[in-house]
């Protein structure tokens, strides 16, 4: 059944993705080549590799934010990360990565909530370690490379309150429980902090929970890039957000980096990594080699997991770690020997020719991981907790629209 081979939710995501199956689920569109090249007619500049090659694949009304940004009209960006590891994974860097390109193709400010309490809920722990595991987490974000000028990032448990607090409650009172239960699939067991999380990271959709940014513009139009297993809340926020007076913020979603021990093909998390390789300018060679691995259509099993060091490539994994668990524990499509592999070759189209073996293909891939993580090692560790602090201070932001 569909249950069985997917799960995706907010809080769990396994089993073999169908993408397609999901957008049919979830109501959402898939971003066409045409709204792609409109974002280049506008911007004048070439779109991100993650969506020229489908990284981010599904939408909610992107193209009407596209319509108002060509009419002179502004808006504002939204994302979030729930802090519940010391350290980002590369998985959770893809939606940061986009959105700085979208805050400096557009010229627009942005919003990151860390949903400190969230993970204090769902993760049982406890709110100081919630809150400096926060802190921590700011850190790997700035160093993605963040305009401070533009951009402010908050903790829930330091900033909700005021103006965030009353949007909250008017999103909760728009949902009954029984409408709560279907889009999330609480139970009985459940703890009420679970039921009542939702408006939490409803409330950033609307620029009145941020008086100190957006005064006297509640109209403003919110785009929130995100993975697509955040959709469950932003249905329900668009759901609302007419009642309540305000706009329905538009989404734009991406697909999941993939579980390295789900059995997966190593061919999905090539095709990431390849999109990484020509952001940080790497040689024609790679471009050749890394442009040949493409994603096999049977899918991806489930998506790299914070609560699992197994499952993931950690920014703070040395060489070694990476080069272990590329080697160890993604899985490649190669065949069971070598003989095999050189006579029938395997998953990839020039690793089928045989002329490359699985170890070549996961010796190159170690490579260029640790380059990537080294290169956001080196501007993690050129941010201060002054920074942090200057990045999450309520205040004005006015050359944010420049």
């Amino acid at each position: 059944s569909e249950s069985f081979e997917q799960v995706v939710n907010p809080w769990e995501v396994s089993g073999k993705i169908d993408y397609d199956r999901l957008i049919d689920k979830f109501g959402c569109q898939r971003l066409d080549v045409s709204m792609i090249d409109r974002v280049q007619r506008l911007t004048s500049r070439q779109p991100h590799v993650f969506l020229r090659r489908g990284v981010f694949f599904a939408h909610r009304d992107f193209n009407e934010i596209l319509d108002a940004y060509e009419r002179g009209d502004k808006f504002y960006l939204y994302t979030g990360r729930g802090p519940s590891s010391e350290a980002l994974h590369l998985g959770h860097l893809i939606p940061f990565m986009f959105t700085k390109y979208l805050q400096e193709a557009f010229k627009v400010p942005l919003v990151i909530q860390l949903t400190d309490d969230e993970k204090c809920i769902w993760k049982n722990i406890s709110v100081k370690e919630s809150k400096r595991l926060a802190r921590e987490n700011a850190k790997d974000i700035i160093a993605c490379g963040f305009d401070v000028t533009k951009t402010f990032i908050f903790s829930d448990f330091d900033y909700v309150g005021g103006a965030f607090y009353e949007n909250m409650v008017k999103v909760g009172k728009c949902v009954t429980l029984n409408k709560s239960t279907g889009i999330f699939g609480f139970s009985g067991q459940d703890c009420i902090a679970k039921i009542g999380f939702p408006p939490v990271q409803a409330a950033p959709s609307f620029p009145s929970s941020f008086p100190h940014l957006f005064p006297g513009m509640n109209n403003l139009r919110c785009l929130i890039p995100c993975a697509i297993d955040q959709d469950p809340y932003f249905r329900m926020t668009r759901d609302v957000a007419p009642r309540l007076g305000y706009r329905k913020p538009a989404l734009i979603e991406s697909s999941f980096f993939p579980d390295l021990q789900a059995s997966i093909f190593l061919t999905s998390l090539l095709q990431v990594i390849d999109m990484y390789s020509r952001l940080l300018h790497y040689t024609f060679f790679a471009f050749k080699l890394l442009n040949a691995l493409v994603t096999f259509s049977q899918g991806e099993n489930g998506k790299m997991s914070a609560s699992n060091p197994n499952s993931a490539i950690y920014v703070t994994d040395s060489a070694e770690d990476i080069k272990y668990k590329i080697k160890k524990r993604a899985f490649s499509g190669g065949q069971d020997s070598s003989k095999k592999q050189e006579g029938v070759g395997a998953n990839l189209e020039e690793y089928k020719e045989g002329s490359m073996l699985t170890g070549a293909v996961k010796a190159r891939l170690a490579e260029v991981l640790t380059e990537i993580v080294e290169r956001h090692r080196r501007a993690r560790a050129a941010v201060t907790d002054e920074m942090v602090d200057a990045f999450m201070t309520v205040r004005p932001l006015p050359r944010m629209f420049e």
